[in-house]
C-alpha cells in the first residue's frame, strides 16, 4: 500500500512561518466545498457544514485505502474563504453578515465517483446531516498569494491580517477572497496556541 502526505509535499503552503509574510504561488487544487453565511461561532449551518466536510472526506479516504487503488493518505486541514458584500463588517466584527466557503483539499486521485459514493455512505449513517447534499467537488486556483502563520485566537487575527495587506500593498494589490487554513483542532487545543495560516491572493 502506498502512502501520500500532501501536507508534507506542499509544506510551503501548509507549514507557514509566523515570523514574516511570504509570497507563494498556489496552483490549481480540487476541494470538497460548501457555501454558507452567518456567524461561525453561533450558526448551526456552519457547524453542520464542517461536520459534513470531514465526514465525507474521511469516508472517501477509507474507501480509497480499502479499494483497488490501495492508497493511504492524510485528510487535509479545514480551510475557509471569507467575504462580505460590505467589507467593513470585518473591521466592525459583524460576523452575522459574513459569507463563507468552507473546504477540504482532496488528492487528485480522489475523483467525483469516490466523493459521490462517500456522500451516499455518510447519508446512510448520518440521516440528520442535510449539509451533505450541499457539498460539491470543485477545482480552485489562487495563483500569487501572500501568507503568514497566525498563532492565537481568531479574534486576535486583525494585526496579522494587516501585516499581510501591508505586504501586498507595497507590491501590488489585493485580489480574491480572504483565505484561512486551520492547522489546529480547536476542540482540543488552547486558543492561545491555535495555528491558522492567513492567505490573501494578490494581483
Amino acid at each position: 500500500m502506498s502512502k501520500v502526505d500532501l501536507k508534507r509535499e506542499l509544506k510551503h503552503l501548509y507549514q507557514a512561518s509566523a515570523k514574516e509574510v511570504v509570497q507563494v504561488d498556489v496552483p490549481t487544487f480540487q476541494f470538497l466545498m460548501i457555501d454558507g453565511a452567518g456567524d461561525p461561532n453561533t450558526s448551526p449551518e456552519y457547524a453542520e457544514a464542517v461536520e459534513a466536510l470531514f465526514s465525507v472526506s474521511y469516508t472517501a479516504k477509507f474507501m480509497v485505502k480499502k479499494g483497488a487503488q490501495g492508497i493511504d493518505y492524510a485528510v487535509m486541514p479545514l480551510e475557509g474563504l471569507w467575504w462580505s458584500d460590505d467589507m467593513s463588517v470585518f473591521t466592525s466584527n459583524d460576523r452575522s453578515r459574513w459569507k463563507w466557503t468552507m473546504m477540504i483539499m482532496q488528492p487528485h486521485f480522489v475523483g467525483e465517483q469516490v466523493i459521490q459514493a462517500a456522500m451516499v455512505e455518510v447519508r446512510r449513517k448520518k440521516k440528520a446531516l442535510p449539509a451533505v447534499d450541499a457539498l460539491r467537488l470543485e477545482s480552485f486556483t489562487e495563483g500569487s498569494c501572500a501568507q503568514i502563520l497566525h498563532i492565537g485566537p481568531f479574534t486576535e487575527e486583525g494585526p496579522t491580517i494587516q501585516r499581510v495587506h501591508d505586504f501586498i500593498g507595497a507590491r501590488s494589490a489585493l485580489a480574491g477572497k480572504h483565505h484561512e487554513v486551520y492547522l489546529s483542532d480547536i476542540r482540543r487545543a488552547d486558543p492561545a496556541r491555535w495555528k491558522t495560516i492567513i492567505r490573501q491572493p494578490m494581483e
